[in-house]
């Protein structure tokens, strides 16, 4: 025959700063206006909302210096680290950053952690016929089979927009050194410009 139990824990309801400065203690739990809180391996782990801003979410990238006005020189068979300085950010919560503007790589939060990252961005070239992109990942570990190739299909110099997806998990040396996202133009010249990242964290492995 089965038996009721109750059990009352008292949790303190605080601010973020404080989550985020406390001394953790195993099993104690704290309540924010978002959040509840609950310390576990000498980590504050989120357990309610389990989808929470600082489990999963979503970061975009805008770069604001290569514009329809200053558009970014691809010589040909020349392969560079494809440029965004984050002139505009949104993210689902202000607390996630899977980018860093500076050093322009992609960033991962915990090894084996599940990313959805979508490439926008504009390009043309004066040799549709010969010319194609190549966008690819770099960095050590299994990130470098994440490569695409991309023709031109709307003729010579004229617009064309790319809309890539890409899904990857992390692995060690990804969260330790980040990874650069370089592209070159094969085959003749092109030139880009708009360029859009948008991260989703969909897996969180820690």
């Amino acid at each position: 025959m089965g038996k009721n139990t109750a059990y009352r824990v008292h949790v303190e309801d605080v601010t973020q700063e404080k989550v985020d400065g406390v001394n953790i203690e195993n099993g104690a739990m704290l309540r924010t206006d978002d959040y509840l809180y609950m310390g576990h391996n000498d980590e504050n782990v989120i357990v309610y909302p389990q989808t929470g801003g600082l489990n999963l979410g979503w970061t975009r990238y805008d770069d604001k210096e290569y514009t329809s006005s200053n558009k970014l020189a691809l010589s040909d068979g020349v392969e560079v680290v494809m440029p965004n300085n984050g002139g505009s950010v949104y993210r689902s919560h202000s607390s996630l950053d899977f980018y860093n503007s500076t050093t322009q790589k992609l960033l991962g939060v915990n090894e084996n952690d599940v990313y959805v990252t979508t490439i926008v961005f504009n390009v043309s070239t004066p040799n549709a016929n010969q010319t194609h992109i190549d966008l690819r990942f770099v960095g050590a570990g299994d990130v470098e089979r994440i490569h695409k190739t991309m023709g031109f299909y709307k003729g010579n110099n004229t617009t064309q927009n790319f809309h890539e997806v890409f899904q990857y998990y992390t692995d060690s040396t990804f969260v330790s050194d980040g990874v650069d996202i370089k592209i070159m133009s094969h085959g003749g010249s092109a030139t880009v410009w708009d360029i859009i990242y948008f991260i989703q964290r969909t897996q969180n492995a820690g």
